[in-house]
């Protein structure tokens, strides 16, 4: 059986404590992971600033190119894993038995994951507007004969990862480019990604002095937290509040992503309809880029009964099965929980849930030690039904009736926007909107991404702060 071990700046180091990393369906133990410490972290950190200085020994453009090596790597090649080795195959099976997610799910992310680092200059050149990378390295430059300074915030950004979804590491893939160090709390289901991805770096011959990974409990992430200057965490709407107006944490959790259809186009919403399936369903419904709300003045019920319709028959596989499009749940109790509050949300006035009479029995079904939630669709006659506020790791969606001219007040916060009209009114509002992170115009799914255009802000403006800067001749 792997040992993973705690990376300190790349060293390993094992631990006394370790926590096994099971599989999701039988419980047998797929790996031992050595157990880090917030003592640990807080130690290592006094180092932190010589992970930045590595790297600033190599060219932002070697970088990039170090980075689209690693992507192969990552994709192709047998790679070291703790005191073992995996191939890309070994990897999605590791992966698909601790997460849930299903096998071909697991190679899509990693698909995801190889892409930005092959696309890395494109990137790095988009979140920079166009900035000469060695304006960033050096710290100062001029533009269109303008001086500029770039200062980082910090030499190296902590990252609290989840288990749920290893497409989110397209987040911080930028970051060993940028010339700043990472230190990675993985999330306990779901180690896999961090460690291969670290392994192809080191590789493509990133220093391995650049990058830690520190797996552990709750006290770990808070203490990655607390140790770095800048964090990306992941959680539910509980993290994002405790760190909301954290200049310090930018906090990843429900993304709240919604379809609006105006008025203009409503009649046509037939049209729509795979727009709507896909962004409810994609990757097991998982993503805070999934459509967790699908708001209409009218045809709002037909509409539910529509995607129920194209849910009835999705049914849990096993995860190696070519068609397992369901990701189960491998916490216990977590989609019982779910389950009993959709059910009690659903008994409220102006609230159907539109796949029931397509549902033989209970939307739970339990295999074994997997917990598996079939695809919902509840509909709400109008926006105060508590349940049009929620979102949950799973397909689901609600269908909001709701009038045009009240849509924007009533949506709340909101990842990716696809908004279906062209009533120019209608999109000059949704352009003002500040509660949308990513607007989309037109019948684009919500989980269509462009990776040139960050969806949950920019990680140049997270990472540095630009500052006045001038020069004179001594």
């Amino acid at each position: 059986m792997l040992h993973l071990p705690v990376l300190r700046w790349g060293q390993p180091y094992t631990s006394m404590d370790v926590d096994p990393v099971v599989h999701f369906a039988t419980g047998e133990p797929i790996a031992n992971v050595s157990r880090a410490n917030s003592g640990l972290i807080q130690r290592d950190m006094r180092k932190a600033q010589r992970a930045r200085d590595v790297l600033r020994e190599i060219p932002i453009d070697d970088l990039i190119d170090r980075a689209g090596k690693a992507g192969e790597l990552y994709m192709n090649g047998m790679l070291p894993m703790g005191d073992g080795t995996q191939t890309p195959d070994e990897f999605v099976r590791a992966q698909s038995a601790s997460t849930g997610l299903p096998a071909r799910m697991c190679r899509a992310n990693m698909k995801k994951n190889a892409f930005v680092l092959a696309e890395m200059r494109a990137i790095l050149t988009s979140l920079t507007r166009g900035l000469d990378f060695n304006v960033l390295s050096l710290g100062h430059g001029e533009e269109r004969g303008v001086p500029l300074s770039y200062q980082p915030h910090s030499p190296v950004v902590g990252l609290v990862l989840p288990s749920n979804s290893p497409g989110v590491h397209t987040l911080w893939l930028p970051v060993i480019p940028l010339q700043i160090g990472l230190v990675l709390k993985p999330g306990p289901q779901e180690p896999w990604t961090p460690y291969r991805m670290t392994e192809a770096f080191a590789q493509a011959g990133i220093p391995r002095e650049a990058m830690s990974i520190y797996p552990g409990l709750g006290d770990v992430g808070a203490a990655v937290v607390e140790s770095c200057g800048r964090s990306l965490i992941f959680g539910g709407t509980a993290t994002v509040d405790r760190y909301r107006g954290n200049p310090a944490v930018q906090a990843h959790g429900p993304g709240f992503s919604k379809i609006l259809i105006g008025d203009d186009q409503v009649d046509r919403w037939e049209q729509f309809l795979d727009v709507m399936a896909d962004s409810v369903f994609l990757n097991s419904g998982r993503g805070c880029i999934n459509c967790s709300g699908i708001w209409a003045s009218r045809h709002t019920r037909e509409i539910a009964d529509a995607i129920a319709q194209r849910f009835a028959a999705i049914r849990p596989l096993p995860p190696d099965h070519p068609d397992a499009s369901l990701a189960a749940f491998t916490v216990p109790g977590v989609a019982d929980a779910i389950a009993k509050e959709i059910d009690h949300d659903t008994q409220a006035p102006g609230v159907t849930d539109a796949g029931a009479k397509y549902r033989d029995g209970s939307r739970l079904i339990k295999e074994g030690k997997a917990d598996y939630l079939l695809p919902t669709v509840i509909h709400c006659d109008s926006p105060d039904a508590a349940i049009a506020k929620k979102e949950f790791m799973f397909p689901f969606v609600t269908v909001v009736q709701c009038p045009e001219a009240k849509m924007l007040e009533a949506i709340g916060p909101t990842l990716v926007c696809s908004a279906i009209t062209c009533n120019s009114s209608f999109r000059r509002s949704l352009l003002d909107a500040v509660h949308i992170d990513r607007l989309n115009l037109g019948p684009v799914p919500t989980i269509q991404l462009n990776w040139l255009q960050p969806h949950e802000g920019n990680l140049i403006d997270f990472l540095f702060r630009a500052r006045a800067f001038q020069t004179a001749e001594l």
